[in-house]
C-alpha cells in the first residue's frame, strides 16, 4: 500500500504562486508516474500536471506555461510549481501515483484557493 501526503496549498491572490508536494512511502523501484488532477466544485476530476519516473512531462492546456511538474526520485517526492495563479485555479489537488504494478494511489487532496 503506497501512501502520499500531500503539502503546500492554501490562499493567495490571483498571479501569486504556490508550490505544491507530495513524498510517496515508496522507493522509485515501485513507483511509476506521479502527478496532480484537481477538482473544483460541482466539475470532475482533470489532470493537471503528470512526470514520468524518467522526467517526460505532460500538462494541462490551461496551466501551460504557468504550472511546472517535477520530481525528486531520492525523496520519492513529485511538485507542482504554479504560477501566475488564477481564480479558475481554485480547486481541491489530488497528487496520484502509478506503480509498477499497475496500480494507482491517490493523496488526501489539499485545497488552493485563488481569490481575485
Amino acid at each position: 500500500q503506497v501512501q502520499l501526503v500531500e503539502s503546500g496549498g492554501g490562499l493567495v491572490q490571483a498571479g501569486g504562486s504556490l508550490r505544491l508536494s507530495c513524498a510517496a512511502s515508496e522507493s522509485i523501484f515501485t513507483i511509476g508516474s506521479m502527478g496532480w488532477y484537481r477538482q473544483a466544485p460541482g466539475k470532475q476530476r482533470e489532470l493537471v500536471a503528470g512526470i514520468t519516473s524518467g522526467g517526460r512531462t505532460n500538462y494541462a492546456d490551461s496551466v501551460k506555461g504557468r504550472f511546472t511538474i517535477s520530481r525528486d526520485n531520492a525523496k520519492n517526492t513529485v511538485y507542482l510549481q504554479m504560477n501566475s495563479l488564477k481564480p479558475g485555479d481554485t480547486a481541491v489537488y489530488y497528487c496520484y501515483t502509478d506503480t509498477s504494478l499497475g496500480a494507482r494511489y491517490w493523496g488526501q487532496g489539499t485545497q488552493v484557493t485563488v481569490s481575485s
